[in-house]
C-alpha cells in the first residue's frame, strides 16, 4: 500500500530520488552479493583441495611416528624439546568490506631448527618433524580458509536481507507513492483544465449578451 503522501510537486521529486537510489542501491548489494558467492565458492573449493591434504598428511605423520617409536624408542623425551607454536601472525585483506584472515608462519630460519640433539634420535625421528612441520603449516592454512568462509556466508546472508528489503519492500513501496501522487496530480490538473474551461465559457457566454 501506498504511503498516504500529500501529493506535490516538490513530494513527487523527492520520491522519485528515493526510488532510484533505492534501485540502485539494490544494484550495487546484488554486485557485492555476485562477487562475495564467487569469493566463498573458490575458498570452498580450496577447503576442499586442502582437506584431503592434511587428512592425507595427518596419515603419513602418524605412520612416520610409528617408524620412529618402533626403531628409536618412544619419542615422548624429544617432543617435549619442541617448543609451542608462537610464530602465527594475523593480519586481514578487504573482500567489499568484508574482513577475511590471512594467517602466516614464522618464516625465520629459528623455526625450521632441530630443537633436539642428534644423538638422542635417528632419521626416523627426522622425518616425524618434516611430517607433523607440513601438517602444522596445512592446519594454519585451512583454519584461514574455514575463517574466511565463515566470514563470507555471514556477510553474503546480511547482504541477502537488505538486497530483499529493497527489492521486495521498499522499492515497490517508492513506486506506489510515485504512482499515488502523479495520478493525483494528474487528476488534479484534468480538475483545474474543467474549471478553466467553465470558467471560460461563462466569460464568452457573458460577452456575448453584452
Amino acid at each position: 500500500m501506498a504511503v498516504q503522501t500529500v501529493p506535490t510537486k516538490g513530494n513527487l521529486i523527492n520520491t522519485k530520488k528515493s526510488l532510484a537510489l533505492a534501485k540502485n542501491g539494490y544494484e550495487l548489494l546484488d554486485r557485492k552479493r555476485n562477487i562475495l558467492i564467487r569469493e566463498m565458492m573458490t575458498l570452498i573449493d580450496h577447503a576442499n583441495a586442502i582437506q584431503e591434504e592434511i587428512d592425507n598428511a595427518y596419515d603419513d605423520a602418524y605412520l612416520a611416528l610409528q617408524r620412529a617409536n618402533i626403531t628409536n624408542g618412544f619419542c615422548e623425551d624429544i617432543a617435549q624439546a619442541i617448543p609451542v607454536e608462537d610464530g602465527l601472525k594475523l593480519d586481514f585483506r578487504s573482500v567489499m568490506g568484508v574482513e577475511i584472515p590471512v594467517l602466516t608462519l614464522d618464516e625465520s630460519d629459528d623455526r625450521i631448527r632441530l630443537y633436539y640433539g642428534t644423538e638422542m634420535a635417528n632419521s626416523a625421528v627426522d622425518n616425524v618433524y618434516i611430517h607433523f612441520t607440513r601438517v602444522k603449516e596445512l592446519t594454519v592454512e585451512l583454519a584461514e580458509i574455514e575463517n574466511s568462509v565463515y566470514r563470507l556466508a555471514d556477510a553474503i546472508k546480511k547482504t541477502q536481507k537488505r538486497a530483499n528489503a529493497l527489492k521486495n519492500i521498499m522499492i515497490p513501496r517508492f513506486e506506489e507513492t510515485v504512482k499515488f501522487i502523479s495520478d493525483a496530480l494528474d487528476e488534479k490538473d484534468r480538475e483545474e483544465f474543467s474549471r478553466l474551461k467553465v470558467i471560460k465559457r461563462k466569460k464568452l457566454r457573458e460577452s456575448a449578451e453584452q
